[in-house]
């Protein structure tokens, strides 16, 4: 049973079948087009209708771990045959006929009413691409070389990579491998750089027993470890400069600025494995796998059948390698030891607890103008070695992040001082001189991945709240686990309000109860004040993390 609180019910019926080189990836592609990264903030997307049963389960897992790219709180869909027969594949067929037995309930109900229907003919559906630096701007493949020359978006790829936990079923490498296989028949290889990268080492040990990853490496492609890799930055990128202007295609599920390489200037565009095979192979976003045609090996041009693929492997799953580790069955007498001169390990310290008192007179850090997702709040890339170590990874908070004072990233006003540093080091520097502080964000704040760091980071440097004008749901529930105050603005033209300079107090907070605002007073440099309402999601168990000083904190009472 299913029980939650959504803001609402978003019901989408597929009707037609999937086919040709349209995949499962191309309907979440198609549905970030219609409610863009926050449309579905707060939602469940339910599933539904006779284009469900084309599409594999592995291909239903794609299409529901993509939902968070259009802020989905979760997505559904109803259990079928396509699910049992997965269920078996992986060794757990007991779940499968207990599901077969109550299937009447893993399925919408009867005349069961919905905030938002949306209807997708999977017949009709064509292959799409989206990006760059957003997941949610949606061209069909056919048009986006045009696009591309028209809105000065690099037409070569530099780079195609396939794979990460949204895109690796054995399905998806199967039909990209069979791309491989035209092109070695072809004598043709990869135009541009090329990587695999399976989503778990059952992927990597099946697909390399079956041969399946050959054909790509044969023409040029380089299999990655089975890993997070190039999705969240881990990608030692060397074939362009830093801050070069270039085109990358990947199958990942986000493509916000710099997430892959740290390199603002990187244009990510996010489709199917088997679509950016066919670019990688043609080395530029000016080909359509469905009406172009390739130069073999003799200068004789050839197109690329429709890739296929398996469903599921012939000889079931290769689990692979064994690496867990079971703990000492009695860790009474076990202490971690970290060397206080590491910057890559830190052992943390419980945040404060609350004081019991509102908060007055607040510092603003900063005001955020536009998009900001959590690689904005905590950039990716080389930062990642510092994920042990909260101080260091600190100092990448909020770098990337436009400051609505003067337009610039990383360049605030530091009160303190009156000249323009860092945030980070701004932080750092009232969290020093004991001043509590808050930033102030837009729309859809906290957005993309999960990234804990992006809550973990404000609290430690002296962060109080966050006030916005909308929060991605991730982000927020993070931020309250931290000790924080994800708040929201009651009135959205409030944000509007708020000055650089700023003192900020919180008021309500002696009464902080689920489903009372709270009120915000500002006090603006030049001793005039603004008061209106903010509002807040907490329920009376995260009061008690807000008020304890974190989540951990809360638990160890």
């Amino acid at each position: 049973m299913l029980v939650c609180s959504p803001t609402s019910l978003n019901h989408i019926t597929l009707s037609g079948e999937i086919s040709a080189w349209t995949s499962p990836k191309d309907v979440i592609l198609k549905v970030a087009d219609i409610l863009t990264v926050k449309g579905g903030t707060g939602a469940i997307v339910e599933y539904f209708g006779p284009g469900v049963n084309s599409l594999s389960c592995t291909g239903m897992g794609t299409i529901c771990n993509m939902g968070a790219e259009i802020g989905a709180t979760t997505s559904i869909f109803p259990y079928n045959e396509r699910m049992a027969r997965y269920l078996h594949a992986t060794e757990r067929g007991e779940i499968a006929k207990i599901a077969d037995n109550y299937k009447s309930v893993l399925e919408s109900d009867v005349g069961a009413e919905y905030d938002e229907v949306i209807e997708i003919n999977l017949s009709e559906l064509k292959p799409l691409i989206n990006g760059p630096f957003t997941p949610d701007l949606c061209t069909p493949v056919s048009e986006i070389g045009t696009r591309a020359e028209q809105e000065g978006w690099p037409t070569e790829v530099k780079v195609g990579l396939i794979g990460s936990c949204t895109n690796s079923s054995y399905e998806d490498m199967t039909r990209s491998s069979s791309i491989a296989k035209q092109a070695q028949a072809k004598g043709i290889k990869f135009k541009s750089l090329f990587t695999i990268t399976p989503g778990s080492e059952q992927i990597r040990a099946t697909i390399e027993r079956d041969g399946v990853d050959q054909p790509l490496r044969d023409i040029g492609g380089l299999v990655l470890a089975n890993a997070c890799g190039p999705c969240i930055g881990q990608w030692d990128r060397q074939d362009v400069a830093k801050n070069e202007k270039n085109t990358i295609v990947t199958s990942y599920n986000r493509n916000f600025t710099g997430r892959n390489d740290a390199n603002p200037n990187t244009h990510g565009f996010v489709a199917s494995p088997e679509i950016a095979t066919a670019l990688a192979l043609a080395g530029t976003l000016k080909f359509n796998p469905e009406t172009d045609t390739l130069l073999d090996s003799e200068g004789n041009p050839f197109m690329l059948d429709t890739p296929y693929g398996d469903e599921l492997p012939a000889n079931g799953f290769d689990p692979g390698e064994d690496t867990y580790q079971a703990p000492p069955a009695d860790v009474s007498s076990v202490s971690v030891e970290v060397d206080p001169s590491s910057n890559r390990l830190e052992l943390l310290t419980p945040f404060s607890a609350w004081d019991g008192q509102d908060y007055h007179d607040l510092q603003l850090l900063v005001k955020v103008k536009g998009k900001c997702t959590t690689d904005h709040i905590s950039a990716a890339g080389p930062w990642l070695k510092f994920r042990g170590h909260l101080n260091n990874i600190s100092n990448n908070f909020l770098i990337t992040a436009t400051n609505s004072e003067n337009g610039e990233m990383n360049s605030i006003k530091n009160v303190l001082t009156g000249e323009f540093g860092p945030v980070p080091g701004t932080a750092r520097e009232y969290k020093a001189s004991g001043i509590g502080w808050l930033a102030v964000g837009d729309e859809n704040y906290g957005e993309g991945s999960s990234r804990e760091h992006a809550a973990l980071e404000p609290r430690h440097l002296g962060g109080k709240a966050i006030i916005v004008r909308s929060f991605a749901r991730i982000h927020e529930t993070n931020l309250k686990k931290q000790g924080m105050l994800p708040l929201t603005f009651a009135d959205h033209a409030d944000y509007d309000k708020v000055q650089p300079g700023d003192k900020v107090s919180i008021l309500g907070l002696t009464s902080f109860a689920p489903g009372v605002p709270l009120t915000c007073k500002l006090t603006h440099p030049d001793g005039s004040t603004d008061e209106f309402s903010l509002n807040h999601t907490f329920n009376d168990n995260q009061i008690g993390w807000f008020k304890a000083g974190s989540a951990l904190n809360a638990m160890a009472q």
